[in-house]
């Protein structure tokens, strides 16, 4: 599962005047599906439910979910069976990761979206007939999920002086917190747009789980909110494949990178600052492009 694992220079020196180096540490090499920070995620509930005896998995996503993508699979790997909650009418024809879920043997049921604003409601009824599966949040946002997610870490060297990922739930953020040492400082770039940065649902969850205070999130990278985009990120994402090689989506890794870009000509980080980028996979909303929107 980790041997792809691997940590990549960006070869274009991006500040040469303050020496800044960045790395990435390209978790999307791991699993051909259970991509990038997702089975950090899930690691600890799949162990839960088999040591539990569960029959199966239950959570919930959009159409486009990599959360339910690796869910699937990752349930199917393991002999669980996996249901899934999706925000949406069923349309025709599925699309490619709808396909991609049912071949792995998960069980869609479609929600209205208002429906699906009241998670409590069905997954509680859910359970109640189906007491023998394991409920997982979606996008794993949990203690369970932060915990895995600490384990990424491991995977890195020590010696960088800030930590970058994005952010969606912020459980991989938290988890990153607190397997940071206290003199690094980790930063979430935030691919939802939030009304207040302070007391949004986002970051309170990040400062519930995580143990210390040296982190921030940016809200300002959003290109209009949760899965939006503009002709400059996409432009900026099929640069990045070109020089580097490295695939982003335009939901979440894409607007990590820009972020660092933008940030390192605006000189926000410090002279001889040593970046790691976590490159947390999941390249499935890209499938709702348009055919040759993107270089790979």
């Amino acid at each position: 599962m980790y041997k792809n694992i691997a940590t990549q220079s960006i070869r274009k020196p991006l500040h040469k005047s303050s020496r800044i180096s960045v790395d990435v540490l390209r978790l999307d090499l791991m699993h051909p599906h259970i991509s990038g920070n997702k089975w950090f995620k899930l690691k600890y509930h799949i162990e839960a439910a088999l040591r539990e005896n569960k029959k199966g998995v239950v959570t919930f996503g959009g159409a486009y979910s990599n959360h339910l993508v690796a869910t699937a699979v990752a349930c199917n790997e393991n002999g669980l069976s996996s249901t899934a909650f999706i925000r949406g009418e069923q349309t025709f024809p599925l699309n490619d990761s709808l396909m991609q879920m049912m071949d792995a043997g998960m069980q869609l049921i479609y929600v209205s979206r208002e429906q699906y604003k009241n998670k409590d409601d069905l997954i509680s009824s859910f359970l109640k007939a189906y007491g023998n599966y394991y409920y997982v949040p979606e996008g794993g946002q949990s203690a369970e999920g932060v915990k895995g997610a600490a384990e990424i870490l491991s995977f890195a060297a020590k010696n960088y002086s800030h930590i970058v990922c994005p952010v969606g739930t912020g459980t991989t953020v938290a988890g990153l917190i607190n397997a940071s040492l206290d003199i690094q400082k980790v930063i979430g770039i935030c691919a939802l747009k939030m009304q207040d940065e302070h007391t949004n649902d986002i970051e309170k969850f990040i400062r519930s789980a995580a143990t210390k205070g040296n982190f921030k999130i940016m809200y300002g990278y959003h290109f209009g909110g949760y899965a939006k985009k503009t002709d400059e990120l996409i432009s900026f994402m099929n640069k990045l494949f070109t020089d580097e090689q490295i695939p982003t989506d335009f939901v979440y890794t894409g607007k990590m990178f820009y972020a660092v870009y933008d940030l390192i000509e605006k000189d926000y980080f410090p002279r001889e600052s040593k970046l790691l980028l976590v490159h947390t996979g999941g390249l499935q909303g890209n499938r709702s492009l348009p055919a040759n929107t993107l270089v790979f």
